[in-house]
């Protein structure tokens, strides 16, 4: 025991020695390039480990499966996966690693970007065994909110600022969609869009650093291979402008089925919270159910994806494989239809039973389904001009994505990178963009930070509410107060105004709770008069506060409030009014003015 106690400390001394040789001969923004640089090679690995991992389960779960009929099977292998996922959180990992774009999100507007170490690596693991055996969800946010710690948490152990720490978390998450993508441009617009980080250019340097180098090591790592296969099949024309708005719109409209039904089904889950056996039985049966009579649902669903880009019928009709209706190919239209309408219940149920993954590829995989069933419909009913359906199909993946996360240049730039369609940039543009102004309308939050926004704590690019959201209350409260019972007499009120620093006097009664306060500035007419001293008490000079601050108020709220009341000062209570102490309004506007100006320095 010694030993290990004498060695931890030698380690930790050569590790502070090193530490200070670093911020002696090299400058920090060098040092930033450099975890960057890391940040991206290890964002990569993971991504490669995590998909490997996955492929190898289902290849060993499914390599016996005959594709011309139903498989029983699938009832049973999401459940087991479930279940083996929950375990892995609640008795090794013993933490909420579910939704993590949402985490980083939370992280970033209420940690000080501090990602906890475990989150490295326990959401390989964990998504790996829920895809791997059929969970309905994608691998892209699990390896977004690994990349993230990884950057998160070499900053911390260099000790660095939460504002360093919010660029390597950016870092981490675009090196990530870099990696599984092979897309640097797409993780770039990635961490500015859906992580509404505000970069500076001295700091858009290390997130590049971090896309080129997650992408050469994806490279090394797994060759020329591409996540979808797709070349293009006719030339776009200025004819197709009318077909390529009236789908974006459609995506925008299943964007918001899929956001508002996704929301539905995680408060369903939530009142369940406490009984895990109950939601992995809720979860666990409805996933297998419809997996079983849509195996397109098993898994990340890309094989299906690739399917209808391939733009051959026979080629397309693989998806209705191991289902039951295997070679009935009058079925397609029907069959991709309730695919796009069950998808998001099958991912709700995958996280809500106890799974983890993310809503990224569903996100593709609904607008893929979307794209080709928008067009098969277009070219059946000969709405207008023949329409190529693989194309229309591609471009639904980014019009989906566009609306689900808020990201209209995520959703084009990863899917003109995914798959070289650089042709289609322009029915691209306009399909995100349409999908976008249309669930603008209904939703002002992406699906990653709706659940925050909610609660007030969602980092925006408006500079003003960034940094109120980043603010911390506990940061601006004084508790330096000198309190009087109501009892107390004036004389001894006066001898405690000369010790207060402050022009307010709080009245608490045995308890800490608070009765209400004496402004100095409104009883000096008593104040001098020795005679008086004994004639009045707390109770007969004090006043109810113009307003009373909940201790778990956001900063908005307090701002507005100040506002409001026009105080100089207010105290923060908590729930049974015990009185936690007090915010000056010059304390207050002095802090946000300093972060303001820390926010724009480049």
């Amino acid at each position: 025991m010694a030993e290990a106690t004498i060695d931890s400390t030698a380690t930790a001394s050569w590790f502070s020695r090193l530490n200070e040789w670093r911020e002696t001969h090299i400058s920090e923004r060098m040092f930033v390039l450099i975890l960057a640089f890391f940040v991206g090679l290890f964002s990569a690995v993971a991504a490669f480990v995590l998909h490997w991992i996955i492929n190898q389960i289902v290849a060993l779960l499914t390599s016996s499966f005959d594709a011309s009929t139903y498989n029983w099977l699938y009832l049973v292998y999401p459940v087991v996966g479930i279940y083996l996922t929950s375990l892995f959180v609640r008795y090794v990992v013993k933490d909420n690693i579910s939704h993590g774009i949402t985490r980083i999100l939370y992280a970033i507007s209420q940690k000080r970007s501090r990602l906890k170490s475990h989150n490295t690596w326990s959401s390989v693991i964990a998504s790996a065994i829920t895809i791997g055996f059929g969970g309905s969800v994608g691998a892209e946010a699990p390896i977004v909110l690994t990349g993230s710690a990884i950057g998160s948490n070499l900053g911390k152990l260099f000790k660095l600022n939460s504002r360093t720490l919010m660029l390597l978390i950016g870092c981490g998450a675009a090196g990530a969609i870099a990696g599984i993508f092979k897309a640097p441009i797409a993780g770039l617009v990635f961490t500015l869009e859906v992580l509404m980080i505000d970069l500076t250019m001295a700091s858009l340097l290390p997130i590049l650093v971090s896309c080129v180098t997650a992408t050469c090591f994806t490279y090394i790592f797994s060759g020329d291979a591409v996540l979808f296969t797709f070349e293009l099949q006719d030339q776009w024309t200025v004819e197709r402008v009318p077909a390529c708005v009236l789908l974006g719109i459609f995506c925008g409209l299943v964007s918001l089925y899929f956001i508002r039904t996704m929301g539905f089904c995680e408060d369903i889950f939530a009142r369940f919270r406490d009984k895990p056996y109950v939601r992995l039985v809720m979860g666990g049966s409805l996933l297998s159910v419809l997996i079983f009579f849509f195996p397109s649902l098993f898994g990340e669903g890309y094989n299906s994806i690739n399917a209808l880009l391939s733009g051959d019928e026979a080629t397309t009709n693989t998806i209705l494989d191991n289902s039951l209706f295997s070679g009935q190919a009058q079925m397609l239209v029907p069959y991709v239809a309730l695919v796009l309408l069950t998808k998001v219940f099958a991912t709700s149920a995958t996280n809500g039973g106890g799974g983890c993954g993310g809503t990224f590829a569903p996100s593709l995989f609904i607008g893929c389904f979307s794209g080709f069933l928008f067009s098969r419909l277009w070219n059946q009913y000969e709405i207008g001009v023949h329409v190529p359906e693989k194309n229309f199909a591609l471009m639904g993946m980014a019009g989906v994505m566009s609306g689900v996360m808020h990201a209209p240049l995520t959703g084009i730039f990863l899917i003109a990178e995914l798959t070289g369609g650089y042709d289609l940039f322009l029915p691209l543009m306009i399909v995100s963009v349409s999908s976008y102004l249309t669930i603008i309308l209904f939703e002002p939050h992406s699906i990653y930070g709706s659940r925050l926004a909610k609660e007030g704590q969602l980092i925006t690019h408006h500079t003003d509410h960034a940094v109120l959201t980043l603010m911390q209350l506990d940061s601006v409260i004084d508790r330096d107060y000198l309190p009087v019972e109501p009892d107390t007499e004036l004389g001894e009120i006066v001898r405690k105004i000369s010790r207060s620093r402050s022009s307010i006097i709080p009245v608490l009664d045995a308890g800490g709770v608070l009765l209400g306060e004496i402004d100095i500035t409104k009883i000096r007419h008593v104040v001098f008069r020795i005679e008086l001293y004994h004639h009045f008490t707390a109770t007969q000079l004090m006043q109810e506060p113009e307003a009373t601050l909940g201790d778990s108020l956001q900063m908005t709220d307090v701002v507005k409030t100040f506002e409001r009341t026009h105080a100089d000062y207010l105290p923060v209570v908590d729930k049974d009014r015990h009185l936690r102490g007090y915010i000056s309004r010059q304390r207050m506007y002095t802090q946000y003015r300093k972060m303001v100006a820390d926010m724009s320095k480049d």
